[in-house]
């Protein structure tokens, strides 16, 4: 009988504790997210964000029409889609509100919804390269296999052009992208301006390095921005997220929260 009051006190305990680790978690799964809600607020609210969108896709439509290709080729223009040319922050809003993690599930929910809406100035300088002798190539992380249709449907919804099986190139394997970008250019097409928020939609280059490497890709290609690369603001998520420590996405939420708070430089007060 003494033994086994020792173990129901003891399963108890466990119980107890193991109620505890789960409800931290989510408390600290809650932080992460809320972490996220002022960023969000700017991309929905701010006059600025609609500015640094309209000032990117200005800068694009001077730049598309001041590159020469090689005789014989075509010209084309690669872009991302998410955060690019479209909007996915009310996806990030259900993330705050219902303090949720990115996870590939709810993410193709998402998609499938149809509720995209389009960055401010995508529509028209997507339409403008596709009726002024270039063609719009969209590369996007989104998977081929189960986000094709909700995308094509809501880019149609939206009023881009030129969206289809040969220039929509969705996810079937890798993540990194530079090899759809040589089928682009094996169908005899030069790329002359990339367009996204996330150095990794340049090139091969940055894809999960350290931010230190990502800072120096940006520095040894300086003249290519404005010019050959174009960047939209994205202060939600990205690769340099990951590249704050190479152990950010192996840990808990609880890690993560250390990890951004020690990147930070601070003035110490003096």
């Amino acid at each position: 009988m003494k033994l086994f009051k020792l173990t129901a006190i003891a399963m108890t305990s466990m119980f107890i504790l193991s109620g505890c680790t789960h409800d931290s978690n989510k408390h600290d799964e809650m932080i992460l997210q809320e972490q996220a809600t002022l960023g969000i607020n700017w991309i929905q609210q701010s006059g600025e964000y609609q500015a640094l969108a309209h000032q990117a896709f200005n800068l694009a439509k001077v730049a598309f029409d001041n590159a020469k290709v090689t005789k014989g080729k075509k010209k084309a223009v690669v872009v991302d889609l998410d955060e690019t040319m479209v909007d996915n922050s009310a996806y990030a809003g259900w993330q705050i509100k219902n303090h949720k993690a990115f996870d590939s599930e709810s993410w193709t929910r998402w998609v499938n919804a149809r509720q995209t809406q389009a960055i401010a100035g995508a529509v028209e300088f997507n339409n403008y390269v596709n009726s002024h002798k270039g063609t719009m190539f969209y590369v996007s992380n989104r998977k081929d296999s189960n986000e094709k249709a909700g995308t094509i449907d809501d880019m149609n919804k939206l009023g881009f052009t030129g969206v289809n099986e040969q220039t929509l190139l969705l996810k079937k394997d890798k993540s990194n992208k530079s090899i759809r970008f040589a089928e682009i250019e094996q169908q005899g097409y030069e790329i002359v301006l990339y367009i996204g928020d996330n150095l990794n939609d340049f090139g091969d280059e940055p894809y999960h390095k350290s931010n230190e490497e990502r800072r120096a890709f940006v520095q040894q290609n300086k003249e290519k921005f404005g010019k050959k690369f174009i960047v939209l603001p994205n202060p939600n998520y990205g690769d340099w997220e990951g590249g704050m420590d190479k152990n950010y996405y192996k840990g808990d939420a609880k890690s993560r929260i250390d990890i951004r708070h020690n990147a930070i430089k601070a003035w110490n007060g003096q």
